[in-house]
């Protein structure tokens, strides 16, 4: 079967190391689900995550293109079911999200903190001076 990226695909888990667990896609094609790729968040145990013999749904990521290895991931599954929740649909669309545009902060958060931050700084070499 030829793949692509981006898409999403049932395989099953045929080994799990300590940096990810392989997945079995068909016959003859097998992919890696990086540790970082299987969920949100910090995964402390990976065998807690996946186990042989699991069936998993991941997403394609990346096909090399000399050596054909495949890059998978869980946690990009997830973040595509939420792509079609009204909200982040209308964050996709609109171009402006990772700025400040709608609230106009700039700069001016940091410069009331400054004054604390430095007192608070003062304070600690002052006690460190001390000691």
């Amino acid at each position: 079967m030829a793949y692509q990226i981006g898409q999403i695909v049932t395989g099953t888990v045929t080994g799990v190391q300590a940096y990810g667990g392989f997945v079995k896609l068909d016959a003859t094609t097998q992919g890696l689900v990086h540790i970082s790729e299987l969920r949100s968040g910090l995964v402390e145990n990976i065998h807690n995550e996946l186990t042989v013999g699991d069936e998993v749904e991941v997403v394609i990521l990346d096909i090399d293109q000399y050596t054909g290895k495949i890059s998978l991931s869980m946690r990009q599954v997830a973040l595509m079911a939420l792509k079609d929740t009204p909200i982040i649909k209308n964050m996709a669309t609109r171009r402006y999200f990772w700025t400040n545009y709608h609230y106009n902060f700039g700069f001016e958060p940091i410069a009331l903190a400054l004054p604390g931050w430095v007192e608070e700084a003062s304070a600690r070499i002052e006690k460190e001076q001390s000691t």
